[in-house]
């Protein structure tokens, strides 16, 4: 099964019990047009590292990153577009989405809460927090700010990825992924993204390489 089919069935899978259809529905819809590009760079990293590792050992960690991506993506897109301001008719819409996001951000850490990553984890939501405040400011480079999260995620990503092989990235890996994240302003299908270049750069850098000036996340 192609990484990020599998990565979307787990997530979709996590938040099949969820109540009230309605509310269900909203959830799978928003996995169902994501970009698995986070979670897929969970499997990468790990797979890179350890290419024998069963790919069932990463499937917790590759959700819990991808549902943090999508519960902070939404509560971005809320607080950007306040859709609670607007009509009536939209009223219910948007309460549903804000349960929908902290339902996915809490989903996400809940399966992350036990590994090595927990604590990243916490840093990146609180991170996001952070950005979100600033960017209210009036010289606020709110562009900036914004793809902070996908560049906290990438990194969450790898670090969830390596450590379930029982090591550390390296920073020059931290610093390959957080790059990647920043070309994007909306991240694509992750087929895009984890490109074959990508791909062995990832291999290298969770073997040990040390060179981020050797990053080829441009050579597409």
């Amino acid at each position: 099964m192609d990484a990020a089919v599998r990565a979307r069935t787990a997530a979709r899978e996590t938040v099949e019990d969820i109540e009230p259809p309605r509310l269900r529905a909203v959830l799978l819809d928003r996995l169902e047009r994501g970009s698995m590009a986070p979670g897929v760079l969970v499997y990468e990293s790990a797979l890179g590292r350890k290419p024998s590792l069963a790919s069932e050992a990463v499937v917790d960690r590759s959700v819990g990153v991808q549902l943090i991506y999508e519960g902070l993506r939404l509560t971005r897109s809320l607080a950007h577009e306040e859709p609670w301001t607007t009509a009536e008719a939209g009223e219910i819409d948007a309460d549903l989405e804000i349960l929908a996001a902290d339902i996915l951000v809490s989903r996400g850490f809940h399966l992350l809460a036990r590994t090595e990553v927990s604590d990243a984890a916490v840093e990146t939501i609180r991170a996001f927090g952070r950005d979100q405040t600033r960017r209210r400011e009036p010289d606020a480079d709110a562009p900036t700010l914004d793809r902070n999260l996908e560049a906290d995620i990438f990194t969450l990503a790898v670090r969830a990825g390596v450590t379930a092989t029982g090591t550390d990235p390296t920073e020059a890996l931290l610093e390959f992924a957080a790059d990647a994240a920043r070309n994007y302003e909306t991240l694509p299908p992750a087929a895009n993204v984890v490109t074959e270049p990508v791909r062995r750069r990832l291999t290298e850098l969770t073997a040990g390489g040390d060179d981020p000036a050797a990053s080829a996340v441009g050579d597409r």
